[in-house]
C-alpha cells in the first residue's frame, strides 16, 4: 500500500535550504519516493493551517518511508533540514 510523507515547511535560512533541496531528491528517489507536491501556491479553505510550503512524497509502502527517513544517506540531509526550516513531517498510509 502506497505510503506519504508529508511536510509543513517554514525556511528561515534560504542558503542553507538550498543546498538541502538540491541533495534531497536524490535521496528520496534511492528508496522509491516521487514528488507530488514540492511547494507551490498554497490556499487556506478552513481553518487557521498557514504551512508557507507544503511537500508531499509519495512512497511504495510506510516500510520504504521508514527506511527513507532512517538510512545514512538521509541523515545528514535532516540536520540541513533541521538548521534551515522549520518542519512538521507526518507518514499517512494510501488507499
Amino acid at each position: 500500500m502506497a505510503a506519504y510523507v508529508i511536510g509543513q515547511v517554514n525556511i528561515t535560512d534560504p542558503d542553507t535550504f538550498a543546498k538541502y533541496s538540491q541533495q534531497v531528491p536524490a535521496v528520496v528517489e534511492q528508496f522509491g519516493g516521487k514528488y507530488l507536491v514540492r511547494g507551490g501556491k498554497t490556499d487556506n479553505l478552513e481553518g487557521e493551517w498557514d504551512p508557507g510550503r507544503v511537500v508531499v512524497l509519495e512512497f511504495p509502502s510506510m516500510d520504504h518511508v521508514q527506511r527513507f527517513y532512517n538510512s545514512p544517506e538521509y541523515a545528514p540531509l535532516i540536520k540541513l533540514r533541521q538548521q534551515s526550516a522549520d518542519t512538521i513531517l507526518s507518514s499517512v498510509e494510501g488507499v
